[in-house]
């Protein structure tokens, strides 16, 4: 017996992921068709709106676009798309002035009347704007109010993608016709029941896949999906060794996955160790404000080093004032928890933030998949080659959102007509439901956990082989529970990222040198003669 939908859900335009890009575009796109906006949680719910920093963009007059180019450059080591990063940063400014007519409420300067920007590590000057430290929730918010009251983006909470529709599934291979996307097939997860969803243009705005790991500041939906179904549709991952980890996580045992923004130690804040003692400068000549995977190995050795279980963030020389009226979230925060960062330093450690690899495309964010798009983390644009410059993240979703319409919306007016396949509905005949969840839990845990141990900040041959052992027993057992189970959002993310812990392991094991975030213990040293290239999965070994 199927639990399908009876009938395909059908629109001109398919969004999967409703953060910043997602919500943007569809926005965008709404004004020139049908938009479906699928969400596997709230609408809404995503990395963008746990954003605290800000983003990035060419602003005051004393600064100027090659300087962001310059800085993205360099915390990219190497690997930047040159024309990527030019096509971002001078982007940049018209992002910023779309979302003020939208109403952002970024945050200005107290006494002169414009808007107040600050410096992160990496940044060579002040361009950061941002809402105090909530960025990504006043953006989202201004974005979602205007989604949710459109009378053409029809938003699905709660509805989990499980796979793309390709004209090779269907078995539809012709001659001098490439593969292309119709649409996906999603879990109502209340429900249990699978939709079809069909669409013209379909595009992944899902995000990256920080829970691969066992801390980290993502919220419980980035699991890469996107990068996962795309992978599995035929599509080119790059550069998927490129995990960048947050230094500055709150380790606290009630907080979970809380960041402390960049821009704290932008404003001021010293890292120091447990006695008080600033560590930094040994480090890197830039101190607090060196690039993140800098900051982050820093931390990850000085832990090691003296055992302990943290680190601290001190920005009490600041004063509570300034403090409250800067990260009123942090302290709010912190001060739920029992510590005043007015008076006493912040227990920190190091956590998966942000996935620097992805799905490939090109300048408007179209895959190696006819009709399939890819925008925000879940896409390699080759902005940030190995390393992210810190709030660069923002501007590429609202600056690849832009692209990825127009480019849309030039091949309808080129080819207007467009003939839809006929998508069978899903079938689930002979699946039964799981009577073993906790072997689904396990695996998740074991997966989370030898990432962490095996595939974190710092990496070794062993390791790696290690964790590519467990990771190919593990996506066998994985695979099974697919094909013999109904499928529930626990398995379908447990399937997504197994995937993408493999893709993420192949490609540190392909990687011998160390560059931005990967730094391996058998190859310390960067190499530019061999190694200044993308790695581009799937790879022949």
């Amino acid at each position: 017996m199927s639990n399908a939908h009876s009938t395909p859900l059908t629109a001109d335009f398919l969004i999967i992921g409703a953060g910043v890009a997602g919500l943007d575009l569809a926005l965008r796109l709404a004004g020139h068709g049908d938009v479906i906006l699928l969400s596997k949680a709230a609408v809404g719910e995503s990395n963008s709106y746990y954003a605290q920093g800000g983003i990035a963009a060419v602003l005051d007059p004393a600064d100027d676009l090659d300087s962001h180019i310059a800085d993205t450059l360099v915390a990219g080591a190497g690997l930047c798309h040159e024309d990527t990063v030019r096509q971002v940063v001078e982007n940049g400014p018209r992002s910023i002035r779309r979302l003020l007519d939208l109403g952002a409420p970024f945050t200005r300067e107290a006494h002169k009347g414009g808007f107040h920007l600050t410096k992160e590590g990496g940044h060579s000057t002040r361009r950061v704007i941002h809402t105090a430290d909530a960025t990504g929730k006043a953006v989202v918010e201004i974005l979602l109010e205007r989604v949710l009251a459109h009378p053409r983006i029809h938003a699905y909470a709660d509805h989990m993608a499980v796979d793309l529709v390709t004209s090779h599934k269907l078995g539809m291979f012709l001659p001098g016709q490439p593969n292309r996307c119709f649409g996906c097939y999603a879990l109502e997860v209340e429900s249990g029941r699978v939709l079809t969803f069909q669409s013209r243009f379909t595009i992944l705005a899902s995000g990256g896949a920080g829970k691969v790991y066992r801390y980290t500041t993502n919220p419980d939906v980035a699991t890469g999906d996107g990068i996962a179904m795309a992978y599995r549709a035929g599509c080119r991952v790059a550069n998927m060794e490129f995990m960048q980890f947050h230094p500055t996580c709150l380790f606290h045992p009630k907080a979970k996955s809380f960041l402390i923004s960049e821009a704290v130690r932008g404003e001021g804040g010293i890292l120091v160790l447990k006695n008080g003692e600033p560590f930094m400068k040994r480090h890197h000549p830039s101190a607090d404000l060196a690039p993140r995977d800098i900051v982050a190995r820093a931390i990850d050795y000085e832990m090691k080093r003296s055992g302990d279980d943290c680190v601290y963030l001190d920005i009490t020389a600041k004063g509570r004032d300034f403090i409250e009226e800067h990260f009123p979230n942090i302290y709010k925060k912190c001060a739920e928890l029992g510590i005043d960062m007015a008076t006493e330093a912040i227990p920190v450690v190091p956590a998966a933030h942000y996935t620097c690899g992805g799905v490939v495309t090109d300048a408007h964010g179209a895959t190696d998949l006819e009709g399939l798009y890819a925008i925000g983390e879940v896409s390699h644009t080759g902005l940030h080659g190995a390393n992210r410059l810190a709030s660069n993240s923002l501007l590429e979703c609202l600056v690849y959102a832009d692209a990825a319409c127009e480019s849309m919306l030039n091949r309808i007016r080129e080819r207007p007509r467009f003939a839809h396949p006929n998508i069978p509905l899903w079938d689930s005949f002979g699946v039964h439901s799981c009577q073993e969840a906790v072997l689904i839990s396990h695996n998740w845990d074991e997966i989370r956990r030898f990432m962490s141990n095996y595939v974190g900040i710092v990496r070794s041959n062993r390791r790696l082989a290690c964790a590519r052992r467990r990771s190919e027993l593990l996506q066998q057992e994985i695979n099974e529970f697919y094909w013999n189970c109904s499928i529930t959002r626990d398995l379908l993310e447990l399937r997504n990222i197994s995937l993408v812990a493999s893709l993420i392991i192949r490609s540190a094991i392909h990687r011998k040198e160390s560059r931005g975030l990967h730094f391996t213990t058998d190859y310390p040293d960067r190499d530019d003669a061999n190694w200044s290239q993308d790695t581009i999965l799937p790879i022949t070994e």
